[in-house]
Protein backbone atom coordinates (compact mmCIF):
# COMPACT_ATOMS: atom_id res chain seq x y z
CA UNK A 1 0.00 0.00 0.00
CA UNK A 2 2.90 2.68 0.88
CA UNK A 3 4.70 1.69 -2.66
CA UNK A 4 1.26 2.08 -4.20
CA UNK A 5 0.93 5.27 -2.74
CA UNK A 6 4.71 6.37 -3.27
CA UNK A 7 4.29 5.56 -6.92
CA UNK A 8 1.03 7.78 -7.17
CA UNK A 9 2.66 10.59 -5.99
CA UNK A 10 5.75 10.12 -7.71
CA UNK A 11 3.61 10.29 -10.92
CA UNK A 12 1.72 12.82 -9.84
CA UNK A 13 4.53 15.15 -9.37
CA UNK A 14 6.15 14.62 -12.82
CA UNK A 15 2.90 15.62 -14.25
CA UNK A 16 3.08 18.70 -11.90
CA UNK A 17 6.67 19.40 -13.79
CA UNK A 18 5.52 18.77 -17.05
CA UNK A 19 2.58 20.95 -16.32
CA UNK A 20 4.85 24.12 -15.33
CA UNK A 21 7.45 23.50 -17.76
CA UNK A 22 4.75 23.76 -20.63
CA UNK A 23 3.69 26.97 -18.88
CA UNK A 24 7.30 28.81 -18.58
CA UNK A 25 7.98 28.08 -21.95
CA UNK A 26 4.49 29.23 -23.66
CA UNK A 27 4.57 31.84 -21.38
CA UNK A 28 0.71 31.12 -22.08
CA UNK A 29 -0.92 31.47 -18.10
CA UNK A 30 -2.67 27.48 -17.26
CA UNK A 31 -5.75 28.23 -16.92
CA UNK A 32 -8.09 25.92 -14.55
CA UNK A 33 -9.55 22.89 -15.58
CA UNK A 34 -12.19 21.90 -13.53
CA UNK A 35 -12.90 18.93 -15.08
CA UNK A 36 -9.84 17.46 -15.40
CA UNK A 37 -9.25 18.35 -11.86
CA UNK A 38 -12.28 16.52 -10.62
CA UNK A 39 -11.00 13.49 -12.63
CA UNK A 40 -7.85 13.37 -10.91
CA UNK A 41 -8.85 13.54 -7.86
CA UNK A 42 -11.35 10.67 -8.49
CA UNK A 43 -7.96 8.83 -9.80
CA UNK A 44 -5.96 9.13 -6.58
CA UNK A 45 -8.55 9.70 -3.96
CA UNK A 46 -10.95 7.34 -2.45
CA UNK A 47 -14.20 8.50 -3.96
CA UNK A 48 -16.65 8.21 -0.49
CA UNK A 49 -13.88 11.29 0.30
CA UNK A 50 -14.51 13.82 -2.52
CA UNK A 51 -18.08 15.59 -2.35
CA UNK A 52 -18.64 16.96 -5.68
CA UNK A 53 -21.45 19.94 -6.38
CA UNK A 54 -23.41 16.86 -7.84
CA UNK A 55 -23.16 15.21 -4.76
CA UNK A 56 -26.42 15.06 -2.23
CA UNK A 57 -24.29 15.42 0.63
CA UNK A 58 -22.38 18.25 -1.01
CA UNK A 59 -24.20 21.04 0.95
CA UNK A 60 -24.36 19.15 4.33
CA UNK A 61 -20.20 18.66 4.32
CA UNK A 62 -20.00 22.15 3.25
CA UNK A 63 -22.29 23.62 6.08
CA UNK A 64 -21.00 21.16 8.55
CA UNK A 65 -18.64 23.40 9.88
CA UNK A 66 -19.63 26.57 8.18
CA UNK A 67 -19.69 28.99 11.90
CA UNK A 68 -21.03 32.25 10.42
CA UNK A 69 -24.79 32.34 8.80
CA UNK A 70 -22.99 35.77 6.86
CA UNK A 71 -21.56 32.73 4.29
CA UNK A 72 -24.45 30.66 4.05
CA UNK A 73 -26.35 32.88 0.85
CA UNK A 74 -27.16 32.46 -2.73
CA UNK A 75 -24.35 34.45 -3.28
CA UNK A 76 -21.98 32.80 -1.28
CA UNK A 77 -18.47 32.24 -4.07
CA UNK A 78 -18.31 27.86 -3.12
CA UNK A 79 -16.03 25.47 -4.18
CA UNK A 80 -16.07 22.66 -7.09
CA UNK A 81 -15.69 19.91 -4.00
CA UNK A 82 -14.91 18.81 -0.61
CA UNK A 83 -12.07 16.81 -0.03
CA UNK A 84 -12.01 15.27 3.31
CA UNK A 85 -9.07 13.02 3.77
CA UNK A 86 -7.86 10.68 6.31
CA UNK A 87 -4.23 10.08 5.19
CA UNK A 88 -1.27 12.68 4.40
CA UNK A 89 -1.30 10.75 0.85
CA UNK A 90 -4.68 12.44 0.34
CA UNK A 91 -3.85 15.67 1.09
CA UNK A 92 -0.77 15.21 -1.07
CA UNK A 93 -2.73 14.24 -4.11
CA UNK A 94 -5.53 16.80 -3.66
CA UNK A 95 -2.38 19.65 -4.12
CA UNK A 96 -0.54 17.77 -7.18
CA UNK A 97 -4.44 17.56 -9.03
CA UNK A 98 -4.55 20.95 -8.38
CA UNK A 99 -1.44 21.93 -9.38
CA UNK A 100 -1.20 20.43 -12.65
CA UNK A 101 -5.00 21.54 -13.17
CA UNK A 102 -4.76 25.13 -11.88
CA UNK A 103 -7.37 24.74 -9.74
CA UNK A 104 -6.38 26.27 -6.31
CA UNK A 105 -6.96 25.02 -2.76
CA UNK A 106 -8.06 26.30 0.33
CA UNK A 107 -8.12 24.90 3.51
CA UNK A 108 -10.54 24.36 6.63
CA UNK A 109 -9.79 22.97 10.37
CA UNK A 110 -12.54 24.10 12.12
CA UNK A 111 -14.38 27.02 9.63
CA UNK A 112 -13.83 29.68 12.54
CA UNK A 113 -11.87 31.76 9.92
CA UNK A 114 -14.06 35.21 10.34
CA UNK A 115 -14.02 35.82 6.87
CA UNK A 116 -14.68 32.50 5.58
CA UNK A 117 -11.81 32.23 3.45
CA UNK A 118 -11.08 28.68 4.65
CA UNK A 119 -14.50 27.36 2.30
CA UNK A 120 -15.31 30.61 0.39
CA UNK A 121 -13.92 33.17 -2.06
CA UNK A 122 -15.20 36.93 -1.29
CA UNK A 123 -14.38 36.73 -5.44
CA UNK A 124 -15.45 35.03 -8.17
CA UNK A 125 -12.63 31.88 -8.51
CA UNK A 126 -12.58 28.42 -9.33
CA UNK A 127 -11.38 26.24 -6.75
CA UNK A 128 -11.45 23.32 -3.78
CA UNK A 129 -11.44 22.96 -0.94
CA UNK A 130 -9.29 20.40 1.67
CA UNK A 131 -11.55 19.45 4.96
CA UNK A 132 -9.14 18.30 7.74
CA UNK A 133 -12.39 17.14 9.88
CA UNK A 134 -10.97 13.40 9.62
CA UNK A 135 -7.34 14.32 10.33
CA UNK A 136 -8.25 15.04 14.16
CA UNK A 137 -6.22 12.50 16.33
CA UNK A 138 -4.48 14.03 19.79
CA UNK A 139 -1.80 11.70 21.02
CA UNK A 140 -0.29 12.88 24.32
CA UNK A 141 3.05 11.50 25.91
CA UNK A 142 2.76 12.03 29.65
CA UNK A 143 6.47 11.55 30.37
CA UNK A 144 7.72 14.49 27.99
CA UNK A 145 4.83 16.61 28.74
CA UNK A 146 4.27 17.22 24.53
CA UNK A 147 1.41 16.00 22.55
CA UNK A 148 1.08 15.73 18.95
CA UNK A 149 -2.56 17.47 17.45
CA UNK A 150 -3.87 16.91 14.11
CA UNK A 151 -4.96 20.04 12.59
CA UNK A 152 -8.47 19.01 12.40
CA UNK A 153 -9.21 18.30 15.71
CA UNK A 154 -10.54 21.52 17.91
CA UNK A 155 -9.11 23.35 20.86
CA UNK A 156 -12.18 21.55 23.15
CA UNK A 157 -10.94 17.91 21.68
CA UNK A 158 -7.16 18.70 22.24
CA UNK A 159 -7.71 20.27 25.94
CA UNK A 160 -9.94 17.02 26.75
CA UNK A 161 -7.58 15.05 25.95
CA UNK A 162 -4.24 16.67 27.13
CA UNK A 163 -6.26 16.50 31.07
CA UNK A 164 -8.83 13.77 31.17
CA UNK A 165 -6.02 11.58 32.66
CA UNK A 166 -4.43 14.34 34.13
CA UNK A 167 -5.70 17.54 35.81
CA UNK A 168 -2.00 18.87 35.85
CA UNK A 169 -1.04 19.50 32.52
CA UNK A 170 -2.81 21.89 29.87
CA UNK A 171 -2.00 23.86 27.03
CA UNK A 172 -2.33 27.63 26.24
CA UNK A 173 -4.53 28.78 23.50
CA UNK A 174 -8.18 30.33 22.91
CA UNK A 175 -11.05 29.68 24.79
CA UNK A 176 -13.66 28.67 21.72
CA UNK A 177 -13.70 24.95 22.52
CA UNK A 178 -14.98 24.55 18.06
CA UNK A 179 -12.18 26.65 16.98
CA UNK A 180 -9.97 24.26 14.83
CA UNK A 181 -6.36 23.68 15.61
CA UNK A 182 -4.80 24.20 12.53
CA UNK A 183 -6.16 28.22 11.48
CA UNK A 184 -6.17 28.50 15.26
CA UNK A 185 -2.09 27.78 15.74
CA UNK A 186 -2.11 29.43 12.63
CA UNK A 187 -2.51 32.88 13.80
CA UNK A 188 -0.84 32.67 16.60
CA UNK A 189 -3.71 31.65 19.26
CA UNK A 190 -4.10 33.99 21.98
CA UNK A 191 -5.91 32.68 25.14
CA UNK A 192 -6.35 32.74 29.26
CA UNK A 193 -2.98 31.42 29.76
CA UNK A 194 -0.50 33.48 27.49
CA UNK A 195 0.40 35.99 30.54
CA UNK A 196 2.45 32.81 32.14
CA UNK A 197 3.15 30.53 28.92
CA UNK A 198 2.93 32.63 25.81
CA UNK A 199 0.83 32.37 22.75
CA UNK A 200 0.18 28.72 21.28
CA UNK A 201 2.74 28.91 18.87
CA UNK A 202 5.31 29.74 21.40
CA UNK A 203 5.11 26.16 22.31
CA UNK A 204 4.98 24.38 19.42
CA UNK A 205 8.10 22.53 19.03
CA UNK A 206 7.28 20.45 15.12
CA UNK A 207 4.94 20.07 12.51
CA UNK A 208 3.95 18.10 9.79
CA UNK A 209 3.53 20.33 6.50
CA UNK A 210 2.53 19.65 2.88
CA UNK A 211 4.13 21.71 0.26
CA UNK A 212 2.74 23.63 -2.39
CA UNK A 213 5.14 21.11 -4.36
CA UNK A 214 3.13 18.33 -2.76
CA UNK A 215 5.79 17.14 -0.18
CA UNK A 216 5.32 16.45 3.23
CA UNK A 217 7.85 17.86 5.67
CA UNK A 218 8.89 18.19 9.07
CA UNK A 219 11.03 21.15 11.00
CA UNK A 220 13.72 19.42 9.85
CA UNK A 221 12.72 19.50 6.48
CA UNK A 222 11.25 22.58 6.03
CA UNK A 223 14.04 24.32 7.92
CA UNK A 224 13.15 26.83 10.43
CA UNK A 225 12.54 30.05 8.27
CA UNK A 226 9.33 28.10 6.93
CA UNK A 227 8.46 26.53 10.72
CA UNK A 228 8.91 30.70 11.61
CA UNK A 229 6.39 31.86 9.22
CA UNK A 230 3.84 28.80 10.07
CA UNK A 231 3.72 29.46 13.87
CA UNK A 232 1.77 32.85 13.24
CA UNK A 233 2.08 33.95 9.41
CA UNK A 234 -1.94 33.02 9.09
CA UNK A 235 -3.51 29.96 7.45
CA UNK A 236 -3.47 29.68 3.99
CA UNK A 237 -0.19 31.23 2.11
CA UNK A 238 2.38 28.77 2.63
CA UNK A 239 0.85 24.93 2.36
CA UNK A 240 -1.06 23.12 4.48
CA UNK A 241 0.01 22.25 8.41
CA UNK A 242 -1.34 18.42 8.77
CA UNK A 243 -0.34 18.34 12.78
CA UNK A 244 1.36 20.17 15.06
CA UNK A 245 3.49 18.99 18.13
CA UNK A 246 2.81 20.63 21.45
CA UNK A 247 4.87 21.68 24.47
CA UNK A 248 2.25 21.07 27.11
CA UNK A 249 2.36 23.44 30.59
CA UNK A 250 1.82 22.66 34.33
CA UNK A 251 -1.47 23.85 35.53
CA UNK A 252 -2.23 23.52 39.79
CA UNK A 253 -4.93 21.07 40.29
CA UNK A 254 -7.62 23.17 40.87
CA UNK A 255 -7.42 27.00 39.67
CA UNK A 256 -9.82 29.86 40.65
CA UNK A 257 -12.15 32.13 38.59
CA UNK A 258 -14.34 34.87 38.99
CA UNK A 259 -17.09 36.57 36.80
CA UNK A 260 -17.75 40.30 38.58
CA UNK A 261 -20.04 42.75 36.66
CA UNK A 262 -20.01 46.63 37.35
CA UNK A 263 -22.57 48.57 36.12
CA UNK A 264 -21.94 52.48 35.39
CA UNK A 265 -23.57 52.70 38.80
CA UNK A 266 -21.18 51.18 40.18
CA UNK A 267 -18.10 52.57 38.64
CA UNK A 268 -17.46 50.54 36.03
CA UNK A 269 -15.76 53.95 33.94
CA UNK A 270 -13.42 54.10 36.71
CA UNK A 271 -12.48 50.19 37.15
CA UNK A 272 -11.97 50.02 33.60
CA UNK A 273 -9.54 52.89 33.07
CA UNK A 274 -7.60 51.51 36.37
CA UNK A 275 -7.65 47.93 34.67
CA UNK A 276 -5.84 48.93 32.12
CA UNK A 277 -2.98 49.91 33.96
CA UNK A 278 -3.25 46.65 36.36
CA UNK A 279 -4.44 44.18 34.10
CA UNK A 280 -1.01 43.58 32.24
CA UNK A 281 1.14 44.26 35.09
CA UNK A 282 -0.50 41.52 37.41
CA UNK A 283 1.67 38.38 38.23
CA UNK A 284 1.82 36.23 34.91
CA UNK A 285 -0.64 33.51 37.31
CA UNK A 286 -3.58 35.87 36.87
CA UNK A 287 -5.62 37.02 33.86
CA UNK A 288 -8.08 39.02 33.83
CA UNK A 289 -10.21 39.64 31.01
CA UNK A 290 -12.80 43.08 30.20
CA UNK A 291 -16.16 42.15 28.65
CA UNK A 292 -17.88 45.70 27.75
CA UNK A 293 -21.40 45.09 26.71
CA UNK A 294 -24.46 47.55 27.32
CA UNK A 295 -23.95 49.76 30.30
CA UNK A 296 -22.10 47.43 32.29
CA UNK A 297 -18.56 45.62 32.46
CA UNK A 298 -17.73 41.87 33.26
CA UNK A 299 -14.27 41.49 34.68
CA UNK A 300 -13.49 37.80 34.30
CA UNK A 301 -10.09 36.14 35.94
CA UNK A 302 -8.19 32.68 35.59
CA UNK A 303 -6.07 32.02 38.14
CA UNK A 304 -3.35 29.62 38.27
CA UNK A 305 -3.56 29.50 42.54
CA UNK A 306 -5.88 29.17 44.83
CA UNK A 307 -8.91 31.61 46.31
CA UNK A 308 -7.03 32.67 49.68
CA UNK A 309 -3.90 33.91 47.22
CA UNK A 310 -6.23 35.58 44.63
CA UNK A 311 -8.27 37.83 47.66
CA UNK A 312 -4.66 38.63 48.73
CA UNK A 313 -3.16 39.60 45.27
CA UNK A 314 -6.65 41.31 44.10
CA UNK A 315 -6.85 43.30 47.38
CA UNK A 316 -3.02 45.02 47.13
CA UNK A 317 -3.28 45.28 43.07
CA UNK A 318 -6.90 45.74 42.16
CA UNK A 319 -9.15 47.33 45.30
CA UNK A 320 -10.93 49.37 42.91
CA UNK A 321 -12.88 46.24 41.53
CA UNK A 322 -13.75 44.92 45.25
CA UNK A 323 -13.49 41.39 44.95
CA UNK A 324 -13.89 39.10 47.97
CA UNK A 325 -13.65 35.05 48.47
CA UNK A 326 -17.64 34.91 47.79
CA UNK A 327 -16.62 35.68 44.19
CA UNK A 328 -14.00 32.60 43.94
CA UNK A 329 -15.18 29.54 42.19
CA UNK A 330 -12.67 26.99 42.42
CA UNK A 331 -11.94 24.32 39.84
CA UNK A 332 -9.83 22.19 37.96
CA UNK A 333 -8.13 23.81 34.28
CA UNK A 334 -10.18 21.46 32.14
CA UNK A 335 -13.96 22.82 34.10
CA UNK A 336 -12.75 26.35 33.78
CA UNK A 337 -12.27 26.16 30.02
CA UNK A 338 -15.54 24.73 30.32
CA UNK A 339 -17.13 27.14 32.45
CA UNK A 340 -15.93 30.24 30.07
CA UNK A 341 -17.54 28.63 27.08
CA UNK A 342 -20.55 27.75 28.23
CA UNK A 343 -20.98 30.31 31.11
CA UNK A 344 -22.40 27.50 33.47
CA UNK A 345 -20.53 25.91 36.06
CA UNK A 346 -22.47 22.58 35.47
CA UNK A 347 -21.67 22.14 32.06
CA UNK A 348 -19.78 18.72 32.15
CA UNK A 349 -16.14 18.68 30.39
CA UNK A 350 -17.57 16.41 27.69
CA UNK A 351 -18.92 19.75 26.44
CA UNK A 352 -15.71 20.49 24.93
CA UNK A 353 -16.34 17.44 22.32
CA UNK A 354 -18.50 18.76 20.56
CA UNK A 355 -18.39 20.44 16.75
CA UNK A 356 -21.58 21.65 16.37
CA UNK A 357 -22.25 25.29 17.06
CA UNK A 358 -25.64 27.64 15.77
CA UNK A 359 -26.26 29.22 12.21
CA UNK A 360 -29.11 31.09 13.50
CA UNK A 361 -26.65 34.36 14.32
CA UNK A 362 -24.80 36.67 11.91
CA UNK A 363 -21.51 38.19 13.06
CA UNK A 364 -18.88 40.42 12.12
CA UNK A 365 -15.68 41.93 14.07
CA UNK A 366 -12.74 44.09 13.88
CA UNK A 367 -9.58 44.08 16.34
CA UNK A 368 -7.09 46.64 17.62
CA UNK A 369 -4.14 46.80 20.35
CA UNK A 370 -4.17 49.70 22.54
CA UNK A 371 -0.50 50.53 23.92
CA UNK A 372 -1.37 53.71 25.82
CA UNK A 373 -4.22 53.58 28.59
CA UNK A 374 -7.15 55.15 27.05
CA UNK A 375 -8.32 58.47 29.36
CA UNK A 376 -11.24 57.79 32.02
CA UNK A 377 -13.06 60.65 29.33
CA UNK A 378 -12.63 58.92 26.91
CA UNK A 379 -14.08 55.57 28.33
CA UNK A 380 -17.15 57.61 29.25
CA UNK A 381 -17.69 58.31 25.73
CA UNK A 382 -17.14 54.67 24.53
CA UNK A 383 -19.56 53.32 27.26
CA UNK A 384 -22.22 56.27 25.33
CA UNK A 385 -21.74 54.00 21.74
CA UNK A 386 -23.32 50.61 23.64
CA UNK A 387 -26.36 52.60 24.19
CA UNK A 388 -26.43 53.10 20.12
CA UNK A 389 -28.84 51.29 18.14
CA UNK A 390 -26.81 48.02 16.22
CA UNK A 391 -24.36 48.15 19.63
CA UNK A 392 -22.12 44.93 19.45
CA UNK A 393 -19.45 44.16 22.43
CA UNK A 394 -15.59 44.63 22.98
CA UNK A 395 -13.67 41.96 24.41
CA UNK A 396 -10.61 43.10 26.24
CA UNK A 397 -7.69 40.86 26.19
CA UNK A 398 -4.28 42.17 28.73
CA UNK A 399 -0.83 41.47 27.12
CA UNK A 400 2.03 41.76 29.60
CA UNK A 401 3.77 38.89 31.47
CA UNK A 402 5.44 36.39 29.58
CA UNK A 403 4.19 38.26 26.21
CA UNK A 404 6.20 41.25 27.13
CA UNK A 405 9.26 39.50 27.03
CA UNK A 406 9.33 37.96 23.87
CA UNK A 407 11.52 39.35 20.79
CA UNK A 408 8.58 41.09 18.27
CA UNK A 409 10.19 39.16 15.33
CA UNK A 410 10.42 35.43 17.23
CA UNK A 411 7.12 34.67 15.56
CA UNK A 412 5.44 36.35 12.89
CA UNK A 413 2.63 37.73 15.57
CA UNK A 414 4.44 41.13 16.81
CA UNK A 415 2.66 42.56 19.43
CA UNK A 416 4.65 41.78 22.26
CA UNK A 417 6.18 44.06 24.52
CA UNK A 418 4.71 47.65 24.82
CA UNK A 419 1.31 46.18 24.13
CA UNK A 420 -1.41 46.68 27.09
CA UNK A 421 -4.06 44.78 25.60
CA UNK A 422 -6.11 43.81 22.55
CA UNK A 423 -9.52 45.05 21.70
CA UNK A 424 -11.83 42.35 19.51
CA UNK A 425 -15.19 44.67 18.26
CA UNK A 426 -18.03 42.24 17.67
CA UNK A 427 -21.50 42.61 16.35
CA UNK A 428 -24.43 40.28 16.01
CA UNK A 429 -27.49 40.22 14.24
CA UNK A 430 -30.14 37.80 13.05
CA UNK A 431 -31.97 37.67 9.38
CA UNK A 432 -31.91 41.16 7.53
CA UNK A 433 -30.88 43.02 10.38
CA UNK A 434 -27.11 43.83 9.45
CA UNK A 435 -27.42 47.15 8.41
CA UNK A 436 -27.18 48.35 11.94
CA UNK A 437 -24.95 46.76 13.52
CA UNK A 438 -22.70 47.08 10.63
CA UNK A 439 -22.80 50.51 10.90
CA UNK A 440 -21.86 51.10 14.84
CA UNK A 441 -19.00 48.82 14.07
CA UNK A 442 -17.49 50.74 11.27
CA UNK A 443 -18.20 54.26 12.54
CA UNK A 444 -17.15 52.73 16.25
CA UNK A 445 -14.06 51.62 14.85
CA UNK A 446 -13.45 54.68 13.39
CA UNK A 447 -13.87 56.31 16.39
CA UNK A 448 -11.46 54.17 18.62
CA UNK A 449 -8.87 55.18 15.91
CA UNK A 450 -7.01 58.04 17.77
CA UNK A 451 -6.65 56.08 21.09
CA UNK A 452 -5.02 52.57 19.93
CA UNK A 453 -2.05 51.98 18.05
CA UNK A 454 -0.66 53.42 14.95
CA UNK A 455 1.02 53.62 12.05
CA UNK A 456 -0.10 50.57 11.53
CA UNK A 457 -2.86 50.61 13.55
CA UNK A 458 -2.66 46.98 14.44
CA UNK A 459 -5.02 44.07 14.64
CA UNK A 460 -4.86 40.30 15.27
CA UNK A 461 -4.68 38.09 11.87
CA UNK A 462 -7.55 35.55 13.62
CA UNK A 463 -9.98 38.04 13.99
CA UNK A 464 -9.49 38.63 10.39
CA UNK A 465 -11.06 41.59 8.67
CA UNK A 466 -11.23 42.15 5.11
CA UNK A 467 -12.35 45.59 5.57
CA UNK A 468 -8.62 46.42 6.61
CA UNK A 469 -7.29 45.37 2.94
CA UNK A 470 -7.22 42.28 0.14
CA UNK A 471 -4.92 41.37 -1.51
CA UNK A 472 -4.02 42.97 -5.54
CA UNK A 473 -3.01 39.94 -8.58
CA UNK A 474 -1.01 41.21 -11.26
CA UNK A 475 -0.62 38.36 -14.13
CA UNK A 476 -1.92 35.68 -11.35
CA UNK A 477 0.43 36.27 -8.77
CA UNK A 478 -0.77 38.95 -5.45
CA UNK A 479 1.54 41.85 -5.40
CA UNK A 480 3.71 42.21 -2.20
CA UNK A 481 2.79 46.61 -2.06
CA UNK A 482 -1.11 45.53 -2.38
CA UNK A 483 -0.05 43.07 -0.05
CA UNK A 484 1.36 45.93 2.44
CA UNK A 485 -2.18 47.78 2.88
CA UNK A 486 -3.26 44.86 5.31
CA UNK A 487 -0.53 42.54 6.10
CA UNK A 488 1.83 45.21 7.91
CA UNK A 489 -1.35 45.59 10.47
CA UNK A 490 -1.26 42.31 10.97
CA UNK A 491 2.28 41.63 11.03
CA UNK A 492 4.18 44.67 11.50
CA UNK A 493 7.69 44.53 10.24
CA UNK A 494 7.31 40.54 10.47
CA UNK A 495 5.19 41.19 7.20
CA UNK A 496 8.70 41.56 5.04
CA UNK A 497 9.91 38.45 6.13
CA UNK A 498 6.65 36.31 5.71
CA UNK A 499 6.79 37.56 1.90
CA UNK A 500 10.38 36.54 1.63
CA UNK A 501 9.43 32.67 2.55
CA UNK A 502 6.26 32.70 0.60
CA UNK A 503 8.36 33.95 -2.45
CA UNK A 504 10.86 30.50 -1.52
CA UNK A 505 7.92 27.72 -0.97
CA UNK A 506 5.25 28.68 -3.14
CA UNK A 507 6.67 31.51 -5.95
CA UNK A 508 4.11 30.90 -8.19
CA UNK A 509 1.63 31.82 -5.24
CA UNK A 510 -0.81 28.27 -5.66
CA UNK A 511 -1.83 29.13 -1.77
CA UNK A 512 -3.64 32.10 -2.00
CA UNK A 513 -6.67 33.64 -0.55
CA UNK A 514 -8.26 37.57 -0.14
CA UNK A 515 -5.47 37.97 2.84
CA UNK A 516 -2.54 35.48 1.62
CA UNK A 517 0.83 36.36 2.02
CA UNK A 518 1.95 37.76 -1.06
CA UNK A 519 5.69 36.51 -2.72
CA UNK A 520 8.39 38.77 -2.27
CA UNK A 521 9.92 38.44 -5.79
CA UNK A 522 12.57 40.75 -6.91
CA UNK A 523 11.61 43.06 -9.44
CA UNK A 524 7.97 42.62 -8.77
CA UNK A 525 5.93 45.33 -6.06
Amino acid sequence: CRKQKMAMLKGLALALLVSFVLCYLTSVPCLASPDDFLQCLREKIPSELVYTQSSSSFAGVLVSSIRSARFLTNTTVRPLCVVTPTDASHVQAAVLCGRTQGVRLRVRSGGHDYEGLSYRSARPEVFGVVDLTNLRAVSVNQSETTAWVDSGATIGELYYTIAKDNSQLAFPAGLCPTIGVGGHFSGGAIGMMMRKYGLAVDNVLDAKFVTANGDLLDRAGMGEDLFWAIRGGGGGSFGIVLSWKVQLVQVPPMVTMFNIVKTLDQGAVDIVTRWQDVGPSLPNDLTIRVIVQGQQALFQALYLGTCSSLVATMGDQFPELAMTSADCQSMTWLQSIAFISFWNRDTPVEALLSRTTSLSTYSKSKSDYVQNAISKGVWKDIFSWFTMNGAGLVILEPHGGFMGSVPTDATPYPHRSGVLYNVQYMVFWQGDGGTAANTWLGNFYDFMGPYVSKNPRQAYVNYRDLGIGQNVVVDDVTTFDGGKVWGEQYFASNFQRLASVKAAVDPTDYFRNEQSIPPLVQGRK
